[in-house]
């Protein structure tokens, strides 16, 4: 069972215990707004990846902003925004085993769910398990378009699988996946544009080789949050899969516009709120949020709330500050901000949102996926 949440409806942020996982409300309603908004004109809609926030609240959120659905990774993902009321999900990822199959095929029974293919025998066991619940799937083939991680080769493979799907009875043929996802965060903005540019040929030489055969790919679905715009732009894209936009991270923030600078695009919403828990000399400050409270694959979360203080180690339960200014500040029972190096893991280290606005507590959400891993 999850652990109670750390907060009271209507108690001030002060009051918030910690380690605790807080939203800034109003920059996370920004957010919400300002992608459909950036998107209006180029015919290409949303589909925003909700392995980011985990939640059905906000993928609903979402929906009502315009999104066309969600995705997600994981068939338990699927089944518990299904469950919440999400009625349009692409799980943008390989199921793979008899078990996950027939909860897929049971899941299109309930709502519109589309599932990523690369293998030939993968696709075969799908298509069992939609004969065995006598559902219709829709099937994306995913192509490698520069991530080298799952995908086919672009080209005459990708023909191969959408021809077998696209004569099933049970299954239909979506379009290509083409997530370029190590893309993302490279730094550079004509280099990270680059990339795209590449993934967007290859993608664009599969789609006419498949409609060549007499195929219709109706569906060219990737993006992310740090390359969005160039596949919006391309004129072959007809989905973005951002996902981080809606509360950002330290590390989505040092991507560099085409100026050179770090301006990001979005605002920072997601934080981790901490308590100063000992303050052993003027150099050195101890918070109560470790490695059970936040990831650190993409360094170490920035401490928002002290400019002269670093977070330079963590262990399980402790966050070790390291004061490189003036001395003062921080005492024991002090609370703080920090800004996660990435959002994605670090939402999935806690039970609960406490929403924030005008530093009392607005709403508390359950991180309803949490943990879903199958």
């Amino acid at each position: 069972m999850p652990h109670r949440p750390s907060a009271e409806i209507g108690a001030p942020l002060a009051e918030v215990d910690t380690p605790a996982l807080i939203i800034d409300l109003d920059a996370l309603d920004r957010n919400l707004q300002a992608l459909p908004k950036k998107l209006a004109g180029t015919g290409v809609q949303l589909r925003p990846h909700s392995k980011t926030h985990k939640s059905p609240i906000i993928a609903l959120k979402q929906v009502a902003l315009g999104a066309a659905g969600v995705c997600c990774q994981k068939v338990s993902e699927a089944e518990i925004l299904v469950e919440g009321g999400v009625r349009d999900v692409l799980i943008a990822n390989e199921v793979v085993g008899a078990a996950k199959l027939r909860r897929v095929a049971a899941l299109a029974r309930q709502a519109g769910i589309a599932v990523c293919v690369d293998d030939a025998g993968n696709l075969a066991e799908l298509e069992d398990a939609a004969v065995d619940f006598a559902a219709r799937i829709e099937v994306l083939v995913e192509i490698d378009v520069g991530a080298h991680r799952c995908g086919v080769a672009p080209g005459k493979a990708a023909l191969a699988l959408a021809q077998v799907i696209a004569a099933s009875k049970h299954l239909s043929f979506g379009g290509l996946q083409a997530y370029q996802g190590a893309a993302q965060h490279v730094r550079d903005h004509a280099e990270r544009k680059r990339a795209i540019e590449r993934a967007v040929e290859l993608a664009a030489e599969t789609k006419r080789m498949i409609e060549a055969a007499g195929i219709a790919c109706r569906r060219i679905t990737g993006a992310g949050t740090g390359s969005y715009a160039f596949e919006a732009a391309s004129g072959l894209y007809t989905e973005v899969q951002c996902g981080s936009y809606v509360f950002m991270d330290a590390d989505y923030n040092r991507n560099l516009d085409a100026t050179g600078n770090a301006k990001p695009e979005f605002e920072q919403s997601l934080y981790v709120w901490t308590t100063v828990m000992s303050r052993p000399s003027a150099e050195r400050a101890i918070v109560d949020a470790g490695l059970k409270a936040f990831s650190v694959d993409a360094g170490m979360p920035i401490v928002t709330d002290f400019a002269d203080a670093v977070l330079a180690r963590a262990s399980d339960e402790h966050g070790r500050l390291d004061i490189v200014g003036k001395p003062e500040g921080l005492e024991v029972g002090d609370k703080i901000r920090l800004t996660p190096g990435h959002c994605d893991p670090t939402v999935n280290l806690h039970d609960w949102y406490i929403g924030i606005r005008r530093q009392r507590v607005e709403c508390v959400w359950p991180v309803a996926a949490r943990g879903a891993l199958a």
